[in-house]
């Protein structure tokens, strides 16, 4: 049913109306109720007061959990802020053009008092850009530490909470929390949306909901997600139990990027097995179909900012400390991770890896040092704390079993240190090692072989000339996002100690031109593929998936969580059941073709026989003299003919039309040659051996066709073996006069120039030379096959084949999505209805037709 309100109708966030004092001059293009969307004069000049200038410069909106902000309290309460320069927000500007106005929306790391909260947000936005969303305590709790941290962001990195003592089971409060987080955001955006030119450009799985908020308020919003984390296969996010919102949220965006081929194959593998959606590649880029949207993905990895690492390297202080850590680890190989500590990161099992290097060659000892640098954790909990428990014990252990008074196999480095000393590490060390069982784009092994680049004074310092070739070592889990642009690196399975240890056995026998070669390839990777890059990428793509957005009409449906946009051509509408009802009560001559699965019953109905309802409409609208009704269906005429044998009148093609019967009482008629059944002879054996290997497909055969179905089998997995199938039959069929189809879960092959569109074609010209020339023509169908019906009958009607007759043509598509016809209706039930509202039309005819009711009193009877 179609939505009249941008309302949310969720308990949660009902009571909270959405702001409409917005910047705008006048309304953008948007639709509150079903209808046509007019174009009015859009004027982008904004008011004094709003969020930024909305003349021709470009506007990008930026939001993300967090703000790029350091925020600071002094010893007075006094706040203070500065841009932080290190932050991938910020530096993604590096990829816009320089007349681009970017402004950020996200929330701040300090709770600010609500009686500060708007001089806050006045500063921030004059001097940062920055529009704050300002999280009650309680809520932030629940909805960053408590959904995000405790259940996304696990399942996210594969961690299924299996045990019920640890309090990760899901908690629909904190969903709640959530969607109120996610709603306060949305009212921010709205607050920096200027015209509908801006872009919007949300970041990470904190804002997932973000999307369906948006798009409510705005049909025609410009809007871009990217998943920072990874996205897990379909087995383990079809165990979340708000799968679906999630999911329907993240496609009312218009691209969804991803960083690693791996993550969006899991989540198309969770929109086809979860909402039964399709994609397919066109042109090099992955579109999914989202009732007559098309949602764009985008696969690439996020860059570092080169010219920021350079400049920290290039300081004195960085230069000096560079030299002090060589000095210190003179005669050693220097081997780094850095880590955040999470349980995620695999530090224990990198300091395992390291000991059992160790154990196994003892002329290693005393030359080899781990130093570890970990980061604050980001969360808290029972599992970080034990990660920490860990990693110290397993660290003390190695020390005290192969170290010495002057040496200490792993150094830990377990507080927040200067970013300029953790530059200095990388420029310094030998060896790199990221060992994260699951990450989603680690950055770490990028600025790592940035700063071995080194510069000049360090070279000078080294003693190195100007010439002198760089290196750099990196050994990479496999699971992490940046793992496959890494090619020289020793890619390692985390899980496995011996792996990680044979990797670092390997790392310290490279030979220098080895080294080399592994940096100079990982180089010119790492600094063409920067972060502006990624930027500048990401919003080429945004403004291609956004560019079709004022050529179609949208309807909204759907409530709460379910919203979502319909996005259709212009000549595509719902039908009308006013005008239906009007035009075919003023029609004399009427003919009426539908199809059956699908639109007279549901195509999952498990009884696949038309229920008393449908009979009884059918007989009634085949008493009505004026009518011509056929039922037009791939089905074979056994099974029609069965069902059907109460409708005396009712005309029946069968198998696409290969079988025609205009009433039970006339014979069977075929305009086709008998059908050859030697092809069946090579067909039927093909498909039987793909039916003996795809469970739950099965053969239907019919007196002139084979068909394949597939519904009831794995959906990728059939899918898959549909497509093979076909590319089969049309090699071993290539010489004979049949044609092989894919229709809606099914493999037909039927003999050439049998078509439903041919079938109709034949019937309504069969009327024509017979003097019943029809002045009102129906069509109803829901799949491929009718859609040969739709072209059919608009092109006999174009090239005025009834003229002088001009019929009313309803040729109406069951769902909303590409088709010939040009009006939908949303499902079976709905065609039941219209049909029933003209039966009743028809079976009142008398009652006009005498004055004892009107025209008016029927079409409120039907409403």
């Amino acid at each position: 049913m179609v939505s009249k309100s941008y309302s949310n109708l969720l308990d949660m966030t009902s009571g909270d109306g959405f702001d409409f004092r917005q910047p705008f001059k006048s309304l953008p293009r948007v639709v509150t109720s079903p209808g046509f969307i007019s174009d009015p004069d859009w004027d982008t000049r904004s008011d004094g007061d709003s969020v930024g200038s909305a003349s021709s410069t470009e506007r990008k909106i930026i939001v993300a959990n967090f703000l790029p902000l350091n925020c600071t309290r002094d010893e007075a309460g006094q706040l203070s802020f500065s841009l932080d320069d290190d932050a991938l927000l910020v530096q993604l500007k590096h990829g816009f053009s320089n007349e681009t106005e970017v402004v950020y929306v996200g929330s701040l790391k300090v709770q600010v008092d609500p009686s500060e909260q708007d001089q806050v947000a006045q500063k921030l936005l004059r001097e940062y850009r920055c529009i704050p969303t300002f999280l009650p305590s309680d809520l932030l709790q629940q909805f960053y530490h408590g959904f995000c941290k405790q259940q996304l962001w696990p399942l996210f990195h594969y961690m299924l909470p299996i045990c019920l003592d640890k309090g990760e089971l899901f908690d629909r409060n904190l969903f709640q929390a959530y969607v109120r987080a996610n709603k306060l955001f949305a009212d921010k955006v709205m607050e920096a949306i200027n015209t509908d030119d801006d872009y919007v450009w949300v970041h990470d799985y904190h804002l997932m909901l973000l999307p369906t908020f948006l798009r409510k308020r705005l049909h025609r919003i410009k809007l871009g997600f990217f998943l920072h984390s990874p996205f897990p296969s379909s087995e383990i996010y079809r165990t979340l139990p708000v799968r679906d919102e999630i999911l329907k949220s993240l496609l009312n965006a218009d691209l969804i990027g991803f960083q690693t081929f791996d993550y969006a194959r899991h989540f198309l593998s969770c929109c086809s097995r979860l909402l039964g959606l399709h994609y397919e590649s066109k042109r090099g880029y992955i579109g999914i179909e989202y009732f007559g949207r098309t949602v764009s993905l985008k696969i690439l990895s996020v860059g570092v900012h080169v010219g920021r690492l350079e400049s920290v390297l290039k300081l004195p202080a960085t230069v000096s400390k560079v030299q002090e850590i060589e000095q210190r680890y003179k005669g050693k190989m220097l081997m780094l991770g850095v880590d955040d500590m999470d349980i995620f990161k695999g530090i224990s099992l990198k300091l395992l890896g390291l000991e059992l290097l160790l154990e196994r060659n003892p002329k290693l000892r005393e030359k080899v040092v781990l130093v570890q640098i970990i980061n604050p954790a980001r969360s808290t909990g029972k599992d970080v704390q034990e990660a920490i428990t860990e990693t110290v014990s397993v660290a003390e252990r190695i020390n005290r079993k192969y170290g010495s008074s002057g040496y200490k196999p792993v150094v830990l480095i377990d507080h927040r240190i200067p970013f300029s000393e953790k530059i200095a590490f990388y420029a310094a060390s030998d060896c790199c090692i990221v060992n994260a069982v699951r990450d989603g784009m680690n950055l770490v092994p990028y600025e790592y072989t940035v700063c071995r680049q080194g510069n000049e004074e360090i070279d000078r310092l080294r003693g190195l000339d100007k010439d002198t070739s760089h290196t750099s070592t990196l050994i990479v889990s496999e699971f992490v996002g940046c793992s496959p642009s890494l090619s020289g690196a020793f890619r390692v399975n985390p899980w496995s100690v011996d792996d990680v240890a044979d990797a670092l056995l390997q790392a310290t026998d490279l030979t220098e031109s080895e080294k080399q070669l592994r940096h100079e390839k990982h180089y010119r990777y790492v600094s063409t593929h920067d972060v502006a890059y990624w930027a500048r990428s990401f919003a080429q793509d945004l403004e291609r998936a956004c560019k079709d957005h004022y050529s179609r009409r949208c309807w909204a449906i759907g409530f709460g969580l379910n919203f979502r946009v319909i996005a259709l051509s212009p000549g595509f509408r719902k039908l009308s059941s006013e005008h239906f009802v009007s035009c075919y009560n003023k029609a004399s001559r009427r003919a009426i073709f539908l199809d059956y699965d699908g639109t007279l019953v549901p195509q999952s109905s498990i009884n696949k026989a038309p229920s008393a309802e449908v009979v009884s409409i059918l007989n009634t609208l085949c008493n009505d003299p004026k009518n011509n009704v056929f039922i037009v269906s791939g089905r074979g005429r056994d099974s029609l003919d069965e069902w059907f044998s109460p409708c005396e009148k009712l005309g029946i093609a069968a198998e696409h039309g290969y079988f025609v019967r205009w009433s039970k009482e006339a014979e069977w008629e075929s305009s086709y040659p008998s059908p050859q059944r030697e092809w069946k002879h090579i067909a039927e054996p093909v498909m039987q051996v793909y039916t003996e290997t795809t469970d739950g497909s099965s053969i239907e055969p019919k007196e002139s066709a084979l068909v394949w179905h597939y519904l009831d089998a794995d959906h990728d997995f059939g899918s898959c073996q549909a497509k093979e199938l076909q590319d089969h039959l049309e090699r071993v069929l290539s010489n004979e006069p049949v044609v092989v189809k894919c229709g809606h879960y099914i493999v037909e092959v039927k003999p050439q120039g049998v078509s439903k569109g041919l079938a109709v074609d034949k019937l309504i010209r069969t009327l024509v030379n017979n003097g019943k020339a029809p002045d009102f023509l129906m069509c109803i169908g829901n799949d491929r096959s009718d859609e040969d019906m739709f072209e059919s009958i608009n092109s006999m009607t174009s090239n005025a084949f009834l003229s002088p007759t001009v019929p009313e043509v309803f040729a109406c598509s069951v769902g909303q999505k590409p088709s010939k016809a040009k009006y939908y209706v949303d499902d079976t039930s709905e065609v039941i209805k219209l049909l029933k509202n003209v039966t009743r039309i028809s079976s009142q005819r008398e009652d006009v037709s005498h004055g004892r009711v009107t025209f008016r009193d029927v079409l409120d009877f039907v409403e």
